[in-house]
């Protein structure tokens, strides 16, 4: 199943994509929570009123004409993890890490599928990173690895949109992973049950059409489930936390020159099962300016 959040006729709600059309689940299913974090928290008795409303419900909307939001606006915890794929760490020159390497990104850099990554101000170095993402499905601590799935609400494609000069200006990386709109994920959930493993995905990147990165979650350093395994460790995890998996050799730092992003470049992260996530890099705009 593929849980969506889209705006439609002046309003944001949420629904179940089904082919080319979305299924309104508050039309459908007007006791459901409007609002993804909140459905999560219902856990089986939402997911299994959503999959029966996907099945049976005339209130659909055509895709098309809906705009597609990131599944969860704003997360309670935005956490990605660094040089998890060995051909990254081979092209970035460091060492493999014995021990994940987890960092944050700012909820607030949260953007949905097709909406403008920005070419910041304040820096030129500008890079993309296709990544498998997880959304925790209910509040958990102490998770072993072999119950990890039982927390997985589903997967969603996230570019790690990196800003290099400052991301290496201090050992956290959170400044140079951020920026306002670089944080783009979606195009929508997608349920365990409809994704199945989720260590045999095919991850491609592109640039303008042009291939830059390609590889299989198999080659995850630290898979999904390991990942939930320490972090729930340290810290309790929340309903619509975002955590994104690390990214595959290819990025722009790595070339010789770096293939930095540009204002009217277009990157597509596509992942098999889960679908593509487009976006466009614009200039920042000077309607950011709040003061």
């Amino acid at each position: 199943m593929k849980l969506a959040t889209f705006s439609h006729g002046g309003a944001t709600r949420i629904g179940v994509v089904v082919e080319d059309s979305i299924v309104d689940l508050t039309a459908a299913e007007p006791e459901l929570p409007r609002d993804m974090i909140r459905f999560l928290m219902e856990g089986p008795f939402a997911i299994d009123r959503a999959a029966g409303a996907a099945k049976k419900s005339t209130n659909r909307i055509a895709l098309k004409s809906v705009k597609l939001e990131a599944p969860i606006a704003r997360p309670p915890e935005f956490l990605a993890i660094g040089l998890n794929y060995a051909d990254h760490v081979e092209e970035t020159k460091m060492k493999r890490p014995e021990f994940p390497m987890f960092f944050n990104k700012q909820s607030s850099c949260v953007t949905g599928p097709g909406d403008p990554i920005h070419l910041p101000r304040a820096s030129s170095a500008l890079d993309y990173e296709g990544e498998l993402g997880f959304v925790i499905g209910r509040r958990c601590r102490h998770v072993p690895r072999d119950r990890a799935h039982e927390v997985i609400a589903g997967y969603v494609i996230v570019n790690d949109v990196s800003v290099r000069d400052w991301q290496r200006r201090a050992p956290t990386m959170t400044l140079g992973k951020s920026f306002d709109t670089h944080g783009p994920f979606g195009p929508w959930i997608v349920t365990p049950d409809e994704v199945g493993d989720p260590h045999k995905l095919d991850l491609k990147t592109f640039v303008n059409g042009e291939q830059r990165q390609h590889s299989n979650t198999k080659n995850l350093i630290f898979d999904c489930f390991a990942q939930v395994e320490t972090l729930s460790t340290v810290f309790t995890l929340l309903p619509g936390t975002i955590v994104s998996t690390g990214t595959p050799g290819g990025v722009a730092a790595a070339m010789n020159p770096p293939k930095w992003l540009k204002a009217g470049d277009v990157v597509r992260i596509e992942i098999e099962k889960i679908g593509t996530l487009e976006n466009k890099v614009i200039a920042e705009p000077s309607s950011t300016d709040l003061i």
